[in-house]
């Protein structure tokens, strides 16, 4: 955080080459399975490009999330399906140490490209629609405690487990 980068738009691919985007994917995944994350967008390792990737089978930091499928999202563009909201604690690896409570829509639908050029489209419910907003989000220079409505919760992992706000989970840490 603190990065102009991260506050700016990215630009849409407009060449979905496998061999041009293999080297950025390979970055992405390997920096996304270092910190145990759930998802990562390509601003946050300083890529300017509309490039996310999200999903695991299982994840010590989401010990209690369903799995959900390895994504590579290209282009996307979300649709709100219903004004269905709910809060939940976020974390970003762009925000390290730190929590906040965020709503996002319940149930989305999504669309965009694989790195093939091949469409991706599902309508997805609770973490899995939070994880996509969060990580689309990025591509349009949003972090997620722009989006906290309630400052009171939103502090460092730490401090907020220790008050009694949150309760830590076996390795919810940030590095």
């Amino acid at each position: 955080m603190g990065d102009p980068r991260l506050l700016e738009v990215s630009t849409e691919v407009d060449v979905f080459d496998a061999a041009i985007l293999e080297p950025l994917l390979t970055d992405m995944w390997d920096t996304m399975a270092a910190e145990n994350g759930a998802g990562l967008a390509a601003p946050q390792i300083g890529v300017m490009q509309r490039v996310v990737i999200f999903g695991f089978h299982t994840n010590p930091r989401y010990a209690d999330a369903p799995p959900i499928p390895q994504t590579v999202l290209i282009n996307p563009v979300i649709t709100a399906l219903g004004d269905t909201q709910e809060e939940g604690w976020e974390g970003c690896l762009s925000v390290p140490g730190m929590r906040g409570m965020v709503p996002r829509y319940r149930d989305i639908h999504y669309r965009g490209f694989d790195q093939f050029g091949n469409e991706i489209e599902r309508e997805v419910s609770g973490f899995h629609a939070r994880v996509v907003q969060h990580e689309c989000d990025h591509l349009d220079g949003v972090l997620y405690p722009q989006r906290i409505r309630d400052m009171r919760q939103f502090g460092f992992l730490d401090t907020l487990s220790e008050t009694g706000v949150i309760e830590l989970q076996p390795c919810d840490d940030d590095p």
